[in-house]
């Protein structure tokens, strides 16, 4: 049981240090205290935190201690790894006010009753200014100036705040004050947790052993998923906004996503994989809201998008309008009250703010007789997940557009088009609609 373990812990981790006395300490059946820091810069963790969860309660299902550190001292400082500027200093109230909504969220995945949570704050509140001045000498700053983005600072001329030297110092000595025995992290934090190496020893204490796992990108595709960037899928949304988020991943990240945050078991995850990538994107986004929400939420959010999106059956709460012309669509978002004049249109449409079933559109697009139509007052990020039919607006914070207004659009029906539309072939649909309909 102990060797699987540890396997299994070495196949997700891109690095294991030191990988011979971690195996070791599992294997003759050490009780290890296992240690996490999450930095409370926002009021949400996200599936990206799923990664390092998971990991957390294999350990205490096999009899390990998780000792979880919400830094809501050290977030008065802010992280400043993997940046290239000075992170924003949040004030005492911002921090309290995130920290308190990590506990309830933290234990969607983990044992309460195997986990320790404490604030840093706790000790390194109470840290003299003759304290810190010893934490300091137990390291040299040519050592700190080693990290890779202060060293890419410094190589661009850009300001590093003295603060921010603190925080390495201040993330070993939350190790030094729990006594950590492994640290696990995103490989984003490997110097951090090397550093706590060095802190304990030079402390006294057995260095704690670490292992980093893989980062998970956002719904942009390309940066890491991120609560300051917005691109990410937070574990206490909705229902329906996480399975909607989930069916827009970029298809050459699916399999990455499934790995990382489903929690199913190897060959479940290839039966997944297996499937064409539409239906895959389905199988993650129905077991992640069953993860975090139950069956009974996972089926209603699974319901509630393919009537909205795969069946393209229009919500009773948008309302119909008559237009003369569907091809001409500038003329036809005036005409429906959607824009000002065409030039506002044809602006809107230019700026990605207008979309058809759900479908960012350009100029060139043809309107059929039944599309749900919504404008948008600015334009969305390709990888945002487009707003529900009906004109709801977004949620405060989010960075989608707001709605302007959202229409039926119909001909009138003495005109009735058909499907074909003035004899013009019907174009296609998304792909996502596409698969849908050829299931």
């Amino acid at each position: 049981m102990t060797q699987s373990f540890f396997q299994d812990l070495r196949e997700r981790a891109v690095e294991i240090h030191v990988e011979d006395h971690l195996r070791a300490r599992i294997e003759r059946g050490d009780k290890l205290r296992v240690k996490l820091g999450l930095d409370p810069t926002a009021p949400d963790i996200h599936i990206g935190h799923l990664v390092v969860l998971d990991v957390l309660r294999a350990f205490q299902d096999h009899g390990h201690t998780v000792v979880l550190i919400v830094g809501d001292f050290t977030a008065m400082i802010g992280d400043p790894s993997g940046r290239s500027d000075t992170r924003p200093i949040l004030t005492r109230e911002q921090v309290d006010a995130n920290a308190k909504t990590y506990f309830d969220q933290v234990f969607l995945v983990l044992d309460r009753d195997r986990t320790e949570v404490h604030g840093n704050a706790e000790w390194l509140a109470k840290l003299s200014a003759a304290d810190v001045l010893r934490l300091l000498g137990k390291a040299t700053l040519q050592q700190v100036l080693q990290r890779e983005d202060f060293a890419q600072r410094l190589k661009e001329g850009a300001a590093i705040g003295a603060h921010e030297i603190l925080y390495p110092f201040n993330q070993a000595y939350d190790s030094v004050a729990v006594r950590a025995d492994v640290e696990i992290g995103g490989t984003d934090q490997l110097f951090n947790l090397l550093f706590g190496r060095e802190i304990q020893e030079a402390y006294g204490q057995e260095p704690q052993d670490i292992a980093v796992f893989p980062l998970l990108e956002g719904l942009d595709g390309t940066q890491k998923m991120s609560k300051s960037l917005g691109n990410y899928i937070g574990v206490s949304e909705a229902p329906e906004q996480i399975y909607g988020k989930t069916m827009s991943i970029p298809d050459r990240l699916l399999e990455k996503y499934v790995r990382l945050t489903s929690g199913l078991p190897r060959v479940e995850m290839d039966e997944v994989l297996a499937l064409k990538p539409r239906d895959a994107k389905a199988a993650l986004a129905r077991r992640l809201v069953h993860r975090l929400h139950g069956e009974e939420a996972a089926a209603r959010a699974e319901n509630d998008f393919e009537t909205k999106f795969r069946r393209r059956e229009v919500p009773a709460d948008v309302p119909e309008r008559s237009v003369t012309d569907l091809e001409d669509l500038p003329g036809s978002l005036v005409e429906a009250g959607l824009a000002r004049s065409r030039g506002d249109a044809r602006r809107l449409i230019e700026q990605g703010g207008v979309r058809v079933n759900g479908e960012k559109i350009g100029l060139d697009w043809k309107l059929q007789d039944g599309d749900v139509v919504k404008v948008c007052s600015e334009a969305l990020p390709s990888h945002v997940w487009p707003l529900e039919m009906g004109g709801h607006q977004a949620q405060e914070g989010d960075r989608r557009c707001q709605a302007r207004a959202g229409v039926h659009a119909r001909q009138p029906r003495d005109h009735d088009l058909g499907q074909g539309g003035r004899g013009q072939p019907r174009r296609q649909l998304p792909a996502e609609a596409r698969d849908a309909e050829g299931a």
